[in-house]
């Protein structure tokens, strides 16, 4: 008997923790369409963003150094690709340990300065980014599609 209740004791406990994986799964799942995100890519963002993989290989875009690469965004702590020097404002935000979800990318894509405002509470911030897609389902589907290319592992967000 006492097994007995050690093995359901236990169960009721791991139950809640899946849960939560399901949930912090479904959270970055992206909702746009990848392969309408990889045409507004090629015309919106190839200027300033490259989609280079840990290989070298180049996945979208072309030798753009404006912007940092692209590749492994999706869960990827804000600010921290490797090598690139980040304007203040976003470097700021870097050390709140906020991870690129679609809401945050989606939101800052669209209107990045005042995304930092916001996000610092800063009427002074500023983006080095002066670039934005206007809409709303564009930006989705631009972060769908580099989600596609290398889609955010469980058990490491930060890269």
């Amino acid at each position: 008997m006492n097994k007995f209740i050690a093995t359901a004791a236990a169960l009721m406990l791991a139950v809640p923790a899946f849960a939560e994986n399901q949930e912090a799964a479904e959270m970055v799942a992206p909702s746009g369409d990848a392969e309408a995100g990889e045409t507004l890519f090629n015309r919106q963002c190839i200027a300033c963003h490259v989609v280079r993989d840990d290989a070298g290989e180049v996945l979208a875009g072309r030798n753009a150094r404006n912007g940092p690469n692209l590749y492994g965004i999706a869960g990827r702590a804000i600010g921290s690709q490797a090598g690139f020097r980040y304007g203040k404002s976003l470097s700021a935000v870097s050390e709140t340990g906020n991870l690129w979800d679609e809401e945050e990318f989606v939101t800052y894509v669209q209107d990045p300065t005042g995304w930092l405002r916001e996000t610092l509470d800063d009427s002074k911030a500023r983006s080095k980014m002066a670039f934005k897609v206007r809409k709303q389902e564009e930006a989705t589907n631009i972060y769908a599609f580099l989600y596609a290319l290398k889609p955010p592992a469980m058990d490491d967000k930060a890269e």
